[in-house]
C-alpha cells in the first residue's frame, strides 16, 4: 500500500481551511487526518506499506512504514513515481479522507481482490478520487491526466479503461478540503482523531 501526504506544517497543509482555522488548526487537521489514515492501513494485509511523503517524518509516524521522498512535479508525476517503483498489485490512498477504514478498504486488499480485475478506483466527492490500485503499476497510466480539478476523477478512471483495464470501483468519500467538508467527515467518522482535534478546535473557537 502507499500513502502520498504532505507533512502537516502551518502554512504548507490545508490552507483552504484558513480562515476560520489558523494555519495551526489548519495543520493539526492534517495530522489527524494523517494519523487517521496511516492507522486504518496498519490494520490492513499488505507486502508493503509505504509513505510518500513531502517532508519529514514526525512522531504522528506509526512503526510499520517505509517513507520515501516524493519526486519533484505536478501531481500526476509524483503518483506515476510511486506507482512506478513498485512491483505486484498497489493500492494508494490519499491522507484528505480520515473516514476511510479497513472495511472500505478490504474489498482491493482481500483474497481474490484482482480476479477478474485489473485496477481499483475510489471517486471522490469533489471529482477527484481518493484511492487508485493497479495490478502491474504502470506511470504511464497516470501521467499527463489534469489533477486537482473537478473531472479529475473522471479523467483518470477514463485512462484505465482506455488502457483496456477492468476496473472495479470503492465507495466514494470526501476529501476534507474545506471547513465544510471537515464538519462532514468528522461526523461520518465521529471515533477517530480527526474528529477529536475537531471538536477540540470547535469548542476553543466557543470559547473565544
Amino acid at each position: 500500500m502507499l500513502i502520498i501526504a504532505k507533512e502537516p506544517v502551518p502554512g504548507r497543509v490545508k490552507t483552504r481551511l484558513t480562515p476560520p482555522y489558523t494555519p495551526a488548526e489548519a495543520a493539526a487537521l492534517a495530522e489527524a487526518s494523517l494519523a487517521d489514515t496511516l492507522h486504518a492501513v496498519l490494520a490492513m494485509p499488505a507486502g508493503r506499506r509505504v509513505l510518500v511523503l513531502d517532508g519529514q517524518p514526525g512522531p504522528w509516524l506509526p512503526p510499520g512504514f517505509e517513507v520515501v521522498g516524493q519526486c519533484d512535479g505536478g501531481l500526476d508525476e509524483r503518483l506515476a513515481a510511486a506507482f512506478a517503483a513498485c512491483r505486484g498489485a498497489t493500492l494508494l490512498i490519499g491522507m484528505d479522507t480520515p473516514q476511510v477504514t479497513p472495511a472500505l478498504l478490504a474489498p482491493a486488499l482481500s483474497p481474490g481482490s484482482w480476479h477478474d480485475c485489473d485496477a481499483w478506483f475510489g471517486p471522490a466527492a469533489d471529482g477527484g478520487f481518493w484511492a487508485l490500485g493497479l495490478a502491474e503499476p504502470d506511470p504511464e497510466l497516470l501521467r499527463g491526466v489534469p489533477m486537482s480539478t473537478a473531472t479529475t476523477g473522471a479523467a483518470q478512471r477514463r485512462r484505465l479503461t482506455d488502457a483496456g483495464l477492468r476496473v472495479r470501483d470503492l465507495p466514494m468519500l470526501r476529501d476534507v478540503d474545506t471547513a465544510e467538508d471537515a464538519v462532514r467527515v468528522a461526523a461520518d467518522a465521529p471515533g477517530g482523531r480527526f474528529a477529536r482535534t475537531l471538536a477540540r478546535l470547535s469548542s476553543r473557537a466557543t470559547v473565544r
